[in-house]
This record gives structure tokens, sequence and C-alpha cells, in this order.
């Protein structure tokens, strides 16, 4: 039988659960996180929450939002519709349409996800934005929150193409779709409980959606959803065991490139 560190006449069965030694009674401090002895019972333990690893005030999401209003104000100067995808010529030269990226109009991968169709579409995306995004971005820091939404955007772009490239598509939902996916990887990685937070619900309504109204883009859906998780992945994941915060941010830049030639390949 073990005796206790500080009182080496005293038996016992109970260790510190912070430094291991084993403790009397009297020497016990309960903690949430089972019992310590005095000198680690006295030190600060340092709790790591969703947010505790800050990358600042969720600025990149703020100006995404703003830059998506900007377009929405955009396309209805041009013609656009408010309750309803009226066209306009802004977004008739923005949106995904296969055949115009094939003949070199590949700017249409990008500014496709940040135009909208009607106000409806733009509010409820904005609306998931808003909460993701100031979940995620102080979580896991501004340039590997960019790199997961702007790599969901283009796995949007490529999944969109690829089921139905001569239709025009707009919309922020395949980033979005992304920032879900990429969002319970983060929480799995980091020990906390994703179902706890809701977003697998929110996924599994949003795909019903998906596949029950029509008009919506699967192909755009899918693909942001799986490129979010993938990206999360190595921002997460490889960014953990290499210890390095630029490498996980190059290799998810070149894996947005990568979801980009195929989208133009596949035009």
């Amino acid at each position: 039988m073990a005796t206790c560190y500080r009182h080496p006449d005293r038996e016992t069965g109970v260790s510190c659960s912070s430094c291991g030694r084993p403790i009397c009674p009297d020497c016990m401090t309960p903690t949430p996180v089972g019992m310590r002895c005095p000198e680690c019972a006295r030190e600060r333990t340092k709790v790591r929450t969703a947010a505790s690893v800050t990358g600042g005030d969720p600025t990149a999401t703020y100006v995404l939002i703003a830059i998506n209003a900007l377009a929405f104000i955009g396309s209805l100067a041009g013609g656009g519709g408010v309750t309803e995808r009226g066209g306009g010529s802004v977004i008739d030269n923005g949106a995904l349409f296969g055949p115009a990226i094939a003949d070199g109009e590949y700017w249409r991968l990008i500014t496709s996800g940040f135009l909208h169709a009607g106000l409806i579409h733009i509010a409820f995306n904005m609306y998931l934005l808003y909460i993701l995004g100031t979940m995620l971005e102080p979580a896991i820091g501004r340039a590997r929150f960019l790199a997961l939404y702007f790599t969901s955007l283009l796995g949007g772009s490529l999944g969109a193409l690829l089921i139905d490239p001569n239709s025009l598509t707009v919309g922020a939902s395949g980033a979005v779709f992304g920032l879900m996916g990429g969002a319970v990887v983060i929480m799995r990685a980091r020990g906390f409980d994703p179902m706890a937070s809701g977003i697998p619900m929110l996924i599994g309504l949003n795909l019903l959606i998906t596949f029950v109204f029509p008009g919506i883009s699967i192909g755009g859906h899918i693909g942001g959803l799986a490129a979010g998780v993938v990206a999360a992945f190595v921002l997460e994941e490889l960014g953990e065991r290499v210890r390095s915060a630029a490498l996980p941010v190059a290799l998810c830049t070149a894996l947005a490139a990568g979801l980009a030639v195929a989208a133009v390949v596949v035009a």
C-alpha cells in the first residue's frame, strides 16, 4: 500500500489526479477533475474550451457577411429580384455556369458563392455564417477559418458543376455546409461532443431540405460539406501532429487550388 507523500506514516489508495502522488484524506482537495494534492490544488487549472485558442474577434466573418450583403445590393441594382431568382446583370455575369467557365470566366467559381437568389436565400445563409463564424474563427484563427471557408466554397462549386454544369448556381450554401462539417471535425479533435452543439442535427435537417425541395443545388451542398470535412481534418488533425501553423494552411490552400482546377476541368 502506498503512503502519503506528505505523511509517510499514512497508507492511502488515492493519488493526485494531476501529478499522481499518493495523498491521504487530510491532503485531498476535491476538484471537478478528481482529488488533488495541496500543491496542485493551488495551481490554476487551464481549461480548454472551444474558444480558448483564440484568433481574436471574428473580423473575417463580419467581412464575409458584408461582402455578401454588398453583392446582394449590387445584384438588385443590376436587375436582380428581392424575393426570388430574378437574374440581372450581376448574377448573369457572376453565377456559376459551366459553359462560361469553360470559356475562361474562372472568377465565377468564387463570385457565385457571394451572390444570392432573393432575400430569404441570403438571410438564411448569412444567419448560419454568423453563428458558425463567430464560433469557429476565434477558436481556430483567422487564417485557418478563411482557408476552411474558401476551400468549402470551391468544393461546393465543383460539386454543383459535377451534378448540373448548365444551370446558373449562386449562394454561400456550399461554404456554409463546409463550415458545419468542419465544426464537427474540429470539435471532435478538441474533445467536445459535436451532438451537444446541435450542428450534426443542423446538417441533417439541411440535407433533408436539400433533397426534398426543388431548385436547390444538391451538388453544391454535398461538395461544400465534403470539402469542409477534409479541410478541417488537414487544418486541425494535421496541425496538431506537425505542430506548425503555416503548413496546414498551405496544404489547405493547395487543396482549394486543386478543387478549382478540377472544377474548370469538369465545367
